[in-house]
């Protein structure tokens, strides 16, 4: 039996409502920060209520950029961000449910060396591998090319992980009663594991949007080209540039625009997101 202690329930509402707060607070900062006049800025101060250039400042950004700092329109880069991210999560999606499905259900030699050859790549992340994977894009002729973007990084030991060990809690007597109707490897996959596997693919899609969508170093070393920057890329432009010129109202309309796409990811998978970590039977 549960006590009810407002006292207790109290603090803790306190707690949270602080601890949110925290977390919040630079947010709002930067999303002040971007409304308001270049001047400012240069006041040595910055205020907490919203300014009245919002509209002028978003749309400066969306529009042209900054320029000066060498970075294109941000609605271009979010364009190239959107794309790279998505290419990343879906592939890693596939290959890994296909990997997963092939080592749990196929009996062949050497079965559980190949996965643990697999799981020991976690130990060899991009920017261990980053000179050999760079050369052997710019042999493909893959350099400032989406393809160039995203395949390398499509590989993903976790997500094989993860799925693996969720088939493995899958009943054999499913396996049985499709081979008794007669069907084969590749729907067994798609009208059982892929369906029982919806809230796992939901939470692993948000956490490798997210990691695609952050994603610096890789496209920092094979992008010359603007036309490819990223919007992370683009950021650490406008900073470096705004430390001599102060934009900082355009940097952060920047910032804030980048932020919003793995917002609206996590707010439109939430119910999914949070049975996929949470749930342990199916």
């Amino acid at each position: 039996m549960v006590e009810h202690r407002p006292l207790s329930q109290l603090a803790a509402h306190l707690i949270l409502i602080a601890g949110v707060a925290l977390v919040l607070f630079p947010v709002y900062i930067a999303i002040v920060a971007s409304t308001q006049a270049p001047g400012e800025f240069l006041r040595g101060t910055l205020p907490l209520v919203p300014g009245g250039h919002a509209l002028e400042n978003y749309r400066a950004m969306w529009e042209s950029g900054l320029s000066r700092a060498g970075a294109p329109p941000v609605g271009q880069m979010l364009f190239n961000s959107l794309v790279m991210a998505l290419a990343i999560t879906v592939g890693k999606l596939v290959i890994s449910l296909l990997s997963a499905f092939a080592i749990v259900y196929f009996r062949f030699p050497f079965r559980l060396f190949f996965f643990w050859l697999i799981f020991v790549t976690l130990m060899l992340p991009v920017e261990v591998r980053i000179i050999p994977t760079f050369q052997v894009v710019a042999d493909l002729g893959m350099l400032n090319s989406f393809a160039g973007l995203s395949i390398p990084l499509i590989a993903s030991a976790t997500a094989t992980f993860l799925f693996r060990q969720f088939f493995m809690t899958v009943p054999e007597e499913l396996l049985e009663a499709a081979r008794v109707d007669g069907a084969g490897p590749l729907r067994f996959f798609k009208d059982i594991l892929l369906p029982l596997s919806v809230t796992n693919i939901a939470a692993l899609f948000v956490i490798l949007f997210i990691y695609g969508w952050n994603q610096y170093l890789w496209p920092l070393l094979i992008t010359t080209d603007s036309d490819y920057y990223t919007v992370v890329m683009g950021i650490q432009r406008m900073t470096t540039a705004a430390d001599g010129d102060p934009q900082w109202h355009l940097v952060m309309a920047a910032v804030v625009m980048a932020a919003l796409p793995p917002v609206l990811v996590i707010l439109f998978m939430q119910r999914l997101f949070v049975k996929g970590l949470t749930e342990t039977e199916k």
